[in-house]
C-alpha cells in the first residue's frame, strides 16, 4: 500500500435485516430469528457505529454516508459491492437482486470526493438487462500493485464482464471458481480470499483442484506470503479481511471477531508480521446479511 492514509466509505443502516431474495445465492445467510427485525436492524446500528470508532481510532479516514429511509433496503450497510474507485474512474456495477440497486446512489460521489480528481464514471448498471452481474469488489479482489484482478465465478460474477472490467482498467483476469462443502458456488470472491499488500489470506482447498495450482503460483510469483485458511474458517468471514493505512502508514488488517476467534496461532503470527490486527464484533451483520466487515468498506483511497 501507499503511505498515504486509507479513506473509507461506509453507510449506516437504516432497515438492516435478513434477505430471502439474496439468500438464494449466499449460503452464509441465517434465517433463523430473522423475524425479530426491529430489534436486529438496532444491533446492527450498534455494530456498525462502534466498527467505525475503532477504525478512525486508528487514523483511518471514514466517510459515514447515512442510509435513505426509502426505499427499504436490507443490504445497504455492503456498499462495496455496487461502487469501486479507481485512480480518476469511478464504477457503477450491475446488482444481481433487484433491491440492492436500490443502494446505487450518485449522489455519494460528491460526499466522498478526494483529492483525486474523478474524471470518469463507468456505470456498467446497464447490463442487468442482459442478467448479466459483477458486484464490484464483493465479486474481484484487486492487486492494484501488479494489476491483477482476480474472481471466482459464480451467478453474481459474469465472466465476460469481468473480462471487459479489466480491459477497462488494464488489469489481468484471474478467473476460477470456488465451492462451498456442498459443491455450491461460492457467491463473492471476497468470503474466501484477501489480498493485503505483502501477504495474501486465500483458502485455496475450495478452488476447483484444476485450477488451484495457477491461483496458488500467480499469487507467490507477486512476492506475497500466502497464509492459508481452511472452508470452516471461511464459514467464520476469516477471507473476508480488508488491510487499510492509518496515520504514519501503519498497516492494519481489519476482520470481525468471528473471523479472528478461527484462525490458529500460526495464522495470527503470519498476519502479525505485517498488520496489527484490528477486530471487531459484528455477529448481526454477519448471521443476517451473509457479509462481514470487509464487505461493509468500500475502499476511496
Amino acid at each position: 500500500m501507499n503511505q498515504a492514509t486509507s479513506h473509507i466509505m461506509m453507510v449506516r443502516p437504516k432497515h438492516f435485516g435478513y434477505d430471502p431474495e439474496t439468500a438464494e445465492s449466499n449460503a452464509f445467510q441465517v434465517k433463523d430469528g430473522a423475524d425479530q427485525k426491529n430489534s436486529i436492524a438496532n444491533s446492527a446500528i450498534e455494530e456498525f457505529d462502534a466498527a467505525v470508532i475503532k477504525l478512525q481510532d486508528k487514523g483511518v479516514k471514514v466517510t459515514v454516508i447515512e442510509d435513505t429511509d426509502q426505499p427499504v433496503k436490507p443490504n445497504a450497510v455492503f456498499p462495496n459491492n455496487w461502487i469501486s474507485f479507481h485512480e480518476d474512474k469511478v464504477i457503477l456495477y450491475p446488482m444481481m437482486a433487484e433491491n440492492r440497486r436500490w443502494e446505487r446512489r450518485t449522489d455519494l460521489l460528491e460526499a466522498v470526493a478526494d483529492e483525486n480528481q474523478v474524471e470518469r464514471v463507468i456505470d456498467l448498471s446497464g447490463q442487468e438487462a442482459e442478467n448479466k452481474f459483477l458486484e464490484s469488489t464483493g465479486s474481484i479482489i484487486f492487486d492494484y500493485e501488479n494489476r491483477l484482478a482476480y474472481a471466482c465465478l459464480s451467478p453474481r460474477t459474469d465472466e465476460g464482464l469481468f473480462r471487459e472490467l479489466c480491459d477497462i482498467l488494464n488489469y489481468e483476469p484471474i478467473i476460477f471458481h470456488a465451492r462451498d462443502e456442498n459443491g455450491q458456488l461460492i457467491y463473492h470472491t471476497n468470503v474466501m480470499m484477501c489480498m493485503a499488500s505483502k501477504y495474501a489470506v486465500v483458502c485455496l482447498d475450495c478452488i476447483d483442484e484444476e485450477e488451484r495450482d495457477d491461483v496458488k503460483a500467480t499469487i507467490e510469483s507477486t512476492g506475497h506470503e500466502l497464509i492459508e485458511i481452511g472452508l470452516d474458517q471461511v464459514h467464520q468471514f476469516a477471507g473476508n479481511m480488508l488491510e487499510v493505512e492509518g496515520a504514519g502508514g501503519q498497516s492494519f488488517m481489519v476482520m470481525s471477531k468471528a473471523a479472528f476467534d478461527s484462525l490458529d496461532n500460526d495464522q495470527i503470527n503470519q498476519i502479525r508480521q505485517y498488520s496489527e490486527i484490528v477486530s471487531v464484533p459484528i455477529p448481526t451483520i454477519e448471521k443476517y446479511g451473509g457479509g462481514s466487515i470487509r464487505c461493509m468498506m468500500c475502499r476511496v483511497r
